[in-house]
């Protein structure tokens, strides 16, 4: 599998779990943990991840200063990472092309495609509306994942896992999510 191919197999290994990077006015890195999926865009059709943001939250403020962001999805030692520009959806970020009712429906797709599901749509919508619940969609322009064989990384030393991310080209954010699930194994020698 290449590409988004390899996210969207993942998202739906662990219900689209997610941590989202984005940076700050200072240049830090500002990261917290989401549900993301694949889905189409909602005007153009091309493949982006999508995730849905609370209104008011410094991740928005963020994306909208600096309208980038890396979305890592992990299951087990699989991981892939979307890297790239992203659109702002919501009651507060108007798009072209998505009046209320497309947003309405559109906050439900990419709740579906990270796997959520609900009982009660109808309550569904009325929390996104009230909590002006935003859609966030990156393009990705860079995607890296691992690609480790079926249980390998049971049988390989935590050690030699350790410097190969300290050599790693990756992104900060791709390096802090591996390195922390370094840390988190049992020490399999």
């Amino acid at each position: 599998m290449s590409g988004l191919e390899d996210f969207a197999r993942l998202v739906q290994a662990d219900h689209g779990l997610s941590v989202v990077s984005t940076l700050r006015p200072d240049g830090t890195i500002q990261s917290s943990v989401v549900n993301a999926g694949v889905l189409s865009h909602p005007v153009t059709g091309t493949p982006v991840v999508g995730l849905v943001s609370r209104g008011g939250t410094r991740k928005l403020a963020n994306l909208r200063e600096r309208p980038r962001a890396t979305v890592v999805v992990r299951a087990g030692w699989d991981w892939a990472a979307a890297e790239g520009p992203v659109e702002l959806a919501g009651p507060d970020d108007p798009m072209a092309g998505v009046d209320t009712e497309r947003l309405r429906l559109l906050l439900r797709e990419i709740f579906t495609a990270a796997g959520g599901t609900h009982d009660d749509w109808a309550t569904y919508d009325q929390v996104m509306a009230a909590e002006r619940r935003t859609a966030v969609l990156l393009a990705p322009a860079r995607i890296s994942a691992n690609r480790l064989p079926a249980g390998s990384a049971s049988r390989r030393p935590l050690s030699r896992m350790r410097k190969s991310l300290s050599r790693s080209r990756t992104t900060p954010a791709v390096r802090l999510v591996a390195a922390l699930a370094v840390q988190s194994a049992p020490d399999a020698r």
